[in-house]
């Protein structure tokens, strides 16, 4: 996973990190967002179809080993699952094809995202940061994200989109943010966005049953749930029809768009030494495989950078 030479990428990337900390404060042991998280590790076993779409490694292979994160949003190490903030929910996924070799997947619980750039998502969270949002709202002098929110329709929508808390990390739906380039073994090219859905199904709370829930209910869950059998997905991926716009991560696209459905995995383990691997492993939003590459989605690269970054953050603090 290669830092890009960008340097105006670079520093916008560290901007980003920058903000997070003033918003959340600085917790350098852990991410900058999806702070609070747990891993799992089970199988990927692809599904009779998927080679029609990509010739990937893990694709052609009878299962693959994988390693899963679930996390809730913020920066915040201890945000209580019970949080409305704590949505949306995120997993990454790992397919671990050899020794220092990998490809990711990295996906949350709301289908879209705010911004279409990085720019534009720093003016976010430069707008939230300095707005108060325990004051009441204000006509004659709305806040800083309120006027953004005003100017930016898809940033409105994605916070007006309902985010209720789950059951279960087992039991919720996630969306890949971006566009990728999927290429079958016959040259055949198609773009798609990775949907991640429950085996057993979605179920979500309502306000008094989250209010009755602990701050930790879904990693206590988690727990309980994996230890009576596997907690099983299904990967699919919604493609794009031609004339789709395919690099902008806030458009989505219309439900009667084809889906491939590319295997299902089952988590059967925690990680050893949860806490010391989630500061170690940094997931790459960009696949970096044949047979499945990035769009030309400006956020991939900006994504890949923070990630790379504040990982390289997080390695340091656990070294020392």
């Amino acid at each position: 996973m290669p830092l890009p030479t960008d340097e105006k990428l670079l520093a916008l990337s560290n901007n980003l990190i920058q903000q997070f900390d003033t918003i959340f404060g600085e917790h350098p042991s852990f991410r900058p967002a999806h702070a609070k998280g747990t891993m799992l590790t089970g199988t990927f076993t692809p599904s009779a179809e998927a080679a029609s779409l990509t010739r990937a490694p893990h694709i052609v292979r009878e299962s693959t080993p994988v390693t899963v994160r679930f996390s809730n949003s913020t920066g915040l190490p201890l945000v209580p699952d019970t949080d409305p903030n704590a949505n949306p929910r995120g997993m990454a996924i790992r397919f671990n094809l050899a020794e220092h070799s990998h490809t990711d997947i990295v996906s949350h619980s709301v289908d879209g995202f705010p911004v279409r750039t990085g720019d534009e998502f720093l003016e976010l969270l430069r707008a939230l940061a300095s707005s108060d949002l325990a004051a009441p709202t204000d006509p004659k002098n709305p806040k800083p994200i309120e006027i953004f929110l005003g100017g930016h329709p898809a940033a409105l929508a994605f916070v007006q989109t309902p985010k209720p808390a789950p059951s279960s990390f087992g039991r919720e739906s996630y969306f890949g943010i971006t566009a990728m380039r999927f290429t079958n073994a016959d040259g055949v090219v198609r773009y798609g966005r990775y949907r991640i859905l429950p085996e057993a199904g979605n179920e979500h709370l309502d306000d008094a049953a989250v209010a009755a829930k602990g701050p930790n209910y879904l990693f206590d869950e988690l727990k309980e749930r994996v230890a009576a059998g596997p907690v099983s997905f299904r990967i699919l991926v919604q493609l794009a029809n031609e004339g789709d716009v395919v690099d902008d991560a806030t458009i989505h696209w219309p439900e009667d768009r084809r889906v491939v459905e590319l295997g299902t995995i089952a988590l059967t383990a925690p990680v050893a030494d949860d806490a010391h691997e989630q500061q170690r492993i940094i997931f790459d939003p960009i696949p970096r495989v044949d047979g499945i590459e990035p769009s030309d989605d400006p956020l991939l690269e900006l994504r890949a950078a923070v990630y790379l970054i504040s990982g390289r953050r997080r390695r340091s603090e656990s070294a020392q």
